[in-house]
């Protein structure tokens, strides 16, 4: 029996309610002494899975593991076979049209290095912190209308109709789409993403399109937003980003900007939907909120399992003798809820744990890939809990818990597909 498939056999084959359990799903993962191969949910190819808070954080600064598999000392022969994360790309690019997919393909999760370093610089310059706060007061607004028009109507769906809206407007104002184009954009998106898959490719191009539209009004008409800031820097720079870098950088600001930060709100109301004490508590003493948004962040991890990485030699990490190109992922959610890391109520959720230096957690990874939008989504996190929980304490689930909508993606867990609520 060939190597692989004799690994495959002997792998715990993970389903999607133990990838999103941090308490059941990787409680037994964590106390093995080797890394355990696992095979994530829709997928068929083994992986080395980290569980443990420290091995994680060590995992996403160790330069012996890395994002490009290509890299892997000894060219093509050493990279072949199968592997995870070009299953996840393939079952994500299944019918989309082939010269669009490099677009979100190039993610910048899956560079290394000075390649990582030139894609990322750029953004790093033009994501600073005087921006990002002076957000605060459109996110406020944004917020208060999409609220109040809830209200207006008694209730509305947290996710399609709150948190989607809200990160769209957030991210549009912030790269500079044009509040005319806002709802358009909101629409591709959600086709590209939460579709049955029937406009996902029509949704890619008319996104990668809409981007080489907005780089050529903002070459020709420079305004105060991050499009404009990023070919200012690409005008300035020795080593400029070419037309391809930039509408990579616009799709993925739109991609990673959107669905994932509505994702992770309408999951952090639904934590704290679950747990009214912690919500009243929170209501009750708001000097509560700056810690109440990085336990959120903690709790739900929305992104629970990490990108692949790869060994480029043969070496002892965790416990383990990794050999060269063999496959490593990190469990974002199961470090996040490690008891060695955060004692005994590491599984419970607590608006009032204190945190040491840093995020004390790792929902935005660390290292080098240590998520640019974090200091966005803490202000919205903060701006959202506010208005929801602290200034009101009458948000009810709409349905009964059991009646609530998800779906799963392959290589993870279940998210929301809807979240009804009362106003």
């Amino acid at each position: 029996m060939p190597e692989n498939a004799t690994m495959s056999a002997n792998a715990v084959h993970l389903t999607p309610e133990q990838v999103e359990d941090p308490v059941r799903g990787y409680a037994s993962l964590r106390t093995r002494d080797e890394l355990p191969h696992v095979v994530l949910p829709g997928l068929t190819t083994p992986v080395r899975l980290v569980t443990r808070y420290a091995d994680v954080k060590a995992a996403l600064t160790e330069p012996r593991l890395i994002r490009d598999r290509t890299r892997i000392p000894g060219g093509a022969e050493a990279a072949e076979g199968p592997d995870a994360q070009d299953e996840l790309l393939e079952a994500a690019s299944a019918g989309l049209p082939a010269e669009y997919v490099k677009y979100f393909a190039g993610h910048l999760a899956l560079f290394d290095g000075e390649e990582h370093a030139r894609r990322r610089a750029p953004l790093t310059r033009a994501f600073t912190a005087r921006r990002i706060a002076a957000l605060r007061a459109f996110v406020e607004r944004t917020a208060d209308g999409l609220i109040a028009e809830a209200g207006e109507q008694g209730g509305t769906d947290l996710l399609g109709a709150f948190a989607y809206p809200l990160a769209t407007h957030v991210i549009c104002e912030l790269i500079g789409v044009e509040e005319g184009d806002r709802d358009q954009v909101c629409t591709w998106m959600r086709d590209f993403a939460f579709g049955d898959g029937s406009r996902a490719g029509e949704a890619l191009v008319a996104l990668v399109e809409y981007a080489k539209e907005l780089i050529a009004r903002r070459r020709a008409q420079p305004t105060e937003d991050l499009i404009s800031a990023l070919l200012q820097g690409a005008r300035d720079d020795e080593d400029p980003l070419t037309e391809d870098d930039l509408i990579g950088i616009v799709f993925l600001l739109i991609n990673t900007g959107i669905t994932p930060p509505a994702l992770f709100l309408a999951h952090a109301v639904l934590a704290l939907l679950h747990h009214p004490e912690q919500a009243a508590r929170l209501h009750a003493a708001p000097d509560l909120l700056p810690r109440a948004v990085p336990e959120l962040l903690r709790y739900v991890s929305i992104v629970r399992i990490g990108a692949s990485l790869y060994a480029t030699e043969d070496f002892d990490f965790a416990g383990t003798a990794l050999r060269k190109g063999e496959t490593v992922t990190v469990a974002l959610l199961a470090a996040d809820h490690d008891p060695e890391e955060f004692g005994d109520g590491a599984e419970r959720l607590d608006v009032g744990r204190e945190f040491g230096r840093g995020d004390g957690h790792l929902a935005f990874g660390h290292g080098a890939h240590y998520c640019i939008g974090a200091a966005l989504g803490r202000l919205v996190t903060g701006v959202v809990l506010d208005r929801l929980f602290v200034r009101r304490n009458d948000l009810r689930l709409a349905v009964d818990r059991d009646a609530l909508e998800f779906g799963h993606w392959p290589g993870d867990g279940f998210h929301l597909l809807r979240l009804p609520v009362r106003l």
